[in-house]
């Protein structure tokens, strides 16, 4: 098995429920800073903050990732589906509720395992862990179904594209020469070229840039900018370069239910029995995609196993 595809270990599950916990938070901030900036400026102002603190790390601590390499034109590809799904989802939130967009958001996991399957064989989900990702996605529709907000069938359609943009820099970074790139560079592709599309999106739909912003929207802004942009992008990156793509992005359904439940601690959002259930159902689902790496070896099973492929 190669280190770049071996399953989740304590190590990296611990860093996947930080990043949830993290990114589920970071839609709270993004409502914040709303009072001050617009969506679409809030994603080029992030992706551009961001850039040039990943830089200067970089400068100082790997001057070798600026070289010319054969991961431009991957690098390239993957930065403009990177812009155009936060351009999608930012759109989206003007046609549709908050909930349904991350809802169909977080339907990104299953265009993982289908580029996965594709493209990525040694990596492909199990029966086991295709039931996990659907008890996890039930979990997230039964969390934010039934919001009563007006949706739009386009602001749908746009969230669908966002998380299909998502997925598919996910299989990119496994599947293609980012492979061998290291994080810090994929990162820096991806941010510095959405940081420049969600700007020039966002002066072309007349989104207006406050001079001023306010002590709370300056710390929202600075929570999405240093912390989840800078380091949990990085950190994601890294993690998807050792571990399973699957089973990584099976986790990433926790956040729309942190971020349920921070509206309810921070925003007084009703929390009611029904989230309680899906958190049941996501959690299930979770370990589901988890086990079968862990709990069915030959030896738990008392089978032979077939050769591996890799």
């Amino acid at each position: 098995m190669t280190p770049s595809s071996r399953p989740l270990d304590p190590l990296a599950i611990i860093l996947m429920l930080i990043l949830c916990v993290s990114w589920g938070f970071n839609q709270i901030a993004g409502k914040v800073a709303l009072v001050d900036v617009p969506p679409i400026a809030q994603a080029a102002l992030r992706s551009l903050g961001a850039t040039a603190v990943l830089s200067a790390l970089a400068l100082w601590r790997e001057p070798r990732i600026f070289r010319r390499d054969e991961s431009l034109w991957a690098g390239v590809a993957a930065g403009l589906l990177f812009g155009a799904e936060f351009v999608a989802l930012y759109l989206a939130l003007q046609l549709s509720s908050a909930a349904r967009v991350i809802l169909f958001l977080y339907s990104a996991p299953f265009f993982v395992a289908l580029g996965v399957f594709l493209f990525v064989p040694r990596e492909r989900l199990g029966p086991f862990q295709w039931i996990g990702m659907a008890l996890a996605f039930a979990g997230v529709v039964a969390a934010l179904s039934g919001s009563g907000e007006k949706d739009s069938r386009l602001g749908d359609f746009l969230a669908i594209l966002g998380a299909a943009g998502w997925g598919a820099v996910t299989v990119m970074t496994k599947a293609t020469s980012l492979q061998r790139t290291p994080p810090t560079k994929t990162l820096l592709y991806q941010l510095a070229i959405s940081g420049v599309m969600c700007a020039i999106v966002s002066l072309a739909v007349g989104e207006k840039w406050s001079a001023h912003v306010s002590t709370i929207g300056a710390v929202a802004m600075v929570y999405q900018t240093f912390w989840v942009a800078s380091v949990t992008y990085l950190v994601w990156f890294w993690l998807l370069k050792h571990y399973r793509a699957g089973e990584l992005s099976a986790f990433t359904f926790l956040s729309p239910i942190v971020g349920v439940l921070a509206g309810h601690i921070l925003l007084g959002d009703e929390l009611t029995a029904n989230f309680m259930a899906a958190l049941a159902l996501v959690a299930a689902g979770v370990v589901l995609v988890n086990l079968p790496s862990r709990a069915l070896t030959p030896r738990a099973s008392g089978r032979v196993a077939p050769p591996s492929p890799e």
